[in-house]
């Protein structure tokens, strides 16, 4: 059984999945410019969940291979020394390897944190940890954010330390993380096998993806909508980081949801909620009825998230867990990626919102089907 102290190593490692982009954010402008990448500063941020898509199924076959804890290890190591370094390179080509490669340590570092957390927990109490894992990544992101603001604050390369958070992790891991108990070996998987993995996991990660791309979708769009009513940077802000406690409370209360309602029924629910918030985004212009999106927002993430991550493991055997939960990592951040180019649908903002409830019904589609 896995102590609290070992429980709470792996949680933090968790928070490193959100941070991996949105630390530099709140200095993304000065970054860029420092970099001499003025042009092409939305892509510091986007180009380490490309390297999670490309990377992911490395990732999978490294832990299949080591094993989730010593993957982990690498990976956070990795992940430290790829973080920091891009305030040495200085070039674009450098500069962009770096943060694709940071995304390969990202994948890493996802999918070998969730099946080690997997490997200690079963049934009900797995879907709790889950559940926890969700809210840490979450809270991850509300830190991280405030604290790469008030580190930009005092010059453009204090952000990138944050990254080194990892060694610090890495530290945790190694003292209170022990290896996990010992399972039955299966034989080796044929290509048939992965096929067959793939196959029954594959509602699952198109779930996943699309449940990404709706979320990302507001995250990237509310900015200019906001501003439109109004809001000043300071507000949207607020309203963002409210959206992600709103995502805290509610993956607490999905193991007892899932109890209540069934896990398809959740799931189903979350994608109602993302389609309700995107209704009141595309729809609504004053800021009483946007509080009640961004509720709508949060509960969507809140319940698919981390549900999507119970199931790939509740599905898989424990010699298969490590590809799944990297193919896993590949469909979330493929959503995330994918989100940045609903912004270019013809029209005005409101279109990409469309799009998303659109998005959000086939979720509903893919989470009501029995296969599941």
């Amino acid at each position: 059984m896995l102590k609290r102290r070992g429980v709470f190593a792996l949680l933090c490692v968790a928070c490193l999945t959100i941070m991996v982009g949105c630390v530099i954010v709140p200095g993304l402008p000065g970054i860029a410019t420092a970099l001499g990448l003025s042009q092409e500063a939305s892509w510091l941020v986007t180009v380490p969940s490309l390297g999670v898509v490309i990377f992911g199924p490395f990732a999978g076959h490294l832990i299949t291979r080591l094993g989730s804890r010593q993957a982990l290890r690498i990976g956070l190591a990795l992940y430290g020394a790829l973080g920091l370094a891009c305030i040495w390179l200085s070039n674009a080509v450098l500069i962009f390897s770096d943060r694709l490669l940071l995304g390969g340590a990202t994948a890493i570092v996802m999918a070998s944190g969730t099946g080690l957390l997997s490997d200690f927990f079963e049934g009900h109490a797995r879907l709790k940890m889950i559940a926890l894992q969700g809210m840490a990544i979450e809270l991850g992101g509300v830190i991280f954010l405030s604290l790469g603001g008030l580190l930009a604050s005092m010059g453009w390369q204090w952000p990138f330390s944050l990254y080194l958070m990892s060694w610090v992790f890495l530290v945790l891991v190694e003292l209170f993380v022990p290896y996990p108990p010992v399972k039955p070996v299966a034989s080796p998987q044929t290509e048939a096998d992965r096929g067959s993995v793939l196959g029954k996991l594959a509602r699952i990660y198109i779930a996943a993806l699309l449940s990404m791309t709706v979320f990302f979708t507001a995250i990237i769009s509310l900015p200019r909508r906001l501003e439109g009513i109004h809001f000043s940077e300071a507000q949207t802000g607020y309203f963002l980081s409210f959206v992600s406690l709103v995502a805290v409370g509610a993956a607490w209360f999905l193991p007892k949801i899932c109890r209540r309602i069934g896990e398809q029924n959740t799931l189903r629910a979350g994608f109602l909620a993302y389609a309700a918030a995107h209704a009141l985004f595309a729809s609504m212009m004053t800021a009483v009825p946007m509080i009640g999106a961004a509720i709508m927002l949060g509960t969507g993430f809140g319940l698919t998230v981390p549900l999507v991550n119970h199931l790939t493991i509740e599905r898989t055997h424990s010699v298969e867990r490590g590809s799944a939960l990297a193919y896993l990592s590949v469909a979330i951040f493929m959503g995330q990626f994918l989100s940045s180019f609903l912004e270019y649908l013809p029209g005005n903002i409101s279109s990409a919102f469309i799009a998303a409830i659109i998005l959000a019904l086939g979720g509903v589609a893919v989470s009501g089907r029995p296969s599941l």
